[in-house]
């Protein structure tokens, strides 16, 4: 009998493909760090999970559920077995803290967007969303039936925006991305098409999605703006701003509330989305919505109808952090995360003034410099420190303790690589000023390196002598 090669010639032609991401350094892999490990990595912006009084409410809380309710499994999904009083309760607790009229909970933030943007659009309806958006809602914008889904510049709500963040080829092409005003324009001035028609006659609705902030870059949607821009081309009240404030939870509004909640724009949003799993330290999401999305969503969200509801256990740990979110401590905790997110700017703001000029005199798309940091004030625990070298940054910091990772294309457009820098409140001052001492060994390091190898192809090195160590150069900021 022959043997059947199938099952290597598959393994072979997967080897393949991973092995040309591997040459284009865009391979990804799983990996784990020592327990004593300096974390600038996750999500967990307020480490919540670490605060003791948390950690023994929800202890108190497991205690307190009775035998006969399932602890570690909810036995099935939402619409069979895994509905509970605990999560119905928790959703309308969660949508009143939130200022909405009710909400739905999701396994995950993923589960959520996949879920509600493949199903709300109805055929001929438009999506406008911008161009950063997650990939999850990427996913749930190919499954939905959508007329068409159309990108907008990243946080350029008008023209004269999209023309100052116009400094790179890819920018200035004819068929970027261009603001949201102008696609909105287009979409209605489109004469003879049936779907600007129908929008302009408020008979098709078009979906406008956005996230409260961006995970790779740390900054704050224009809302206000976005509102406003909505209210101006779709007066028919058939726009429809969704809000993924994922990375706002618990970082933005009174009590943690988010984004929407700082600006008041509550009856202004058609949708949010608050995620459990990074400010919150927990898991799982919630969509606030009004009721009768909820139980459309209850009916035609796939990702909530055929999967395995949240456990007891994940619904505890949901209502204790909430619960903590009204403690007086709660505001420490953010005051401190926002003391370090400005010393560590300024620390950073530093070394890339030192190193500036570290690569090329005269910066060029395919030589920038070393490292390079925005200039203006973080809104957001996450900083993204700019580099060509991105994976070497980041192996050099992890050699020491400290946990960054890399951040390179497609994840971000090329060009744009990184290492992506989240801070905590568990962070101390101590282990920022590491963290800058080891990007400073490592720009010195690489420099000389470079200078190293220019000299010897017979190039012209800098004179390196007006570099001085980084123990030298290292300079805690004032604040």
């Amino acid at each position: 009998m022959a043997k059947n090669t199938g099952h290597s010639q598959l393994d072979a032609r997967l080897a393949a493909i991973l092995a040309d991401r591997e040459v284009r350094s865009q391979r990804r892999r799983l990996s784990t760090f020592p327990p004593h490990s300096v974390d600038f990595s996750s999500n967990s912006y307020l480490s919540l999970s670490l605060i003791p009084e948390i950690r023994h409410a929800y202890l108190e809380l497991l205690k307190s559920v009775p035998d006969n309710i399932p602890l570690f499994g909810s036995g099935g999904s939402r619409l069979l077995d895994g509905n509970s009083l605990l999560s119905e309760e928790l959703e309308r607790q969660v949508a009143v803290f939130h200022g909405a009229p009710a909400g739905l909970l999701f396994n995950s933030g993923f589960d959520a967007n996949a879920g509600l943007f493949a199903c709300l659009p109805q055929p001929g309806d438009v999506v406008v969303y911008d161009e950063l958006a997650h990939a999850s809602m990427h996913d749930g914008m190919r499954a939905s039936r959508a007329a068409v889904c159309i990108p907008f510049k990243h946080n350029c709500v008008y023209p004269e925006q999209v023309k100052r963040g116009q400094d790179s080829t890819a920018s200035r092409k004819a068929d970027a991305p261009k603001s949201l005003s102008e696609t909105l324009q287009q979409l209605l001035r489109s004469d003879g098409e049936p779907i600007s028609a129908a929008i302009r006659s408020g008979e098709r609705n078009v979906f406008i999605a956005v996230e409260g902030v961006y995970s790779m870059d740390g900054d704050v949607a224009p809302l206000k703006d976005i509102v406003a821009c909505i209210q101006r081309h779709l007066q028919r009240g058939n726009g429809h701003l969704i809000v993924d404030e994922a990375h706002s939870t618990g970082i933005f509004g009174d009590q943690g509330r988010g984004l929407v909640c700082e600006l008041g724009l509550e009856d202004k949003v058609f949708l949010r989305l608050h995620t459990f799993g990074k400010a919150m330290g927990s898991a799982g999401a919630i969509v606030l919505c009004s009721p009768v999305t909820r139980e459309y969503l209850i009916n035609y969200a796939r990702t909530l109808v055929y999967t395995t509801a949240m456990p007891t256990s994940c619904l505890a740990s949901i209502k204790v952090t909430y619960a903590f979110l009204s403690n007086p401590q709660f505001d420490n905790v953010r005051q401190k995360l926002r003391w370090l997110m400005r010393y560590t700017h300024n620390l950073l703001v530093a070394i890339c003034a030192r190193h500036a000029n570290s690569v090329n005199d005269q910066p060029t798309p395919s030589r920038r410099p070393l490292i390079r940091v925005n200039p203006t004030p973080p809104k957001s625990p996450i900083i993204p420190l700019l580099t060509s070298q991105p994976r070497s940054l980041a192996a050099f910091c992890q050699q020491r303790g400290l946990v960054v990772r890399p951040i390179v294309a497609p994840t971000v457009p090329e060009g744009s690589e990184r290492i992506r820098i989240c801070l905590h409140a568990a962070n101390t001052e101590e282990q920022v000023d590491r963290l800058g001492q080891a990007i400073e060994e490592w720009a010195v390091t690489t420099t000389t390196t470079t200078a190293t190898s220019e000299a010897a192809a017979g190039g012209h090195p800098r004179d390196m002598a007006v570099v001085p160590s980084a123990a030298q150069q290292l300079i805690k900021p004032s604040l």
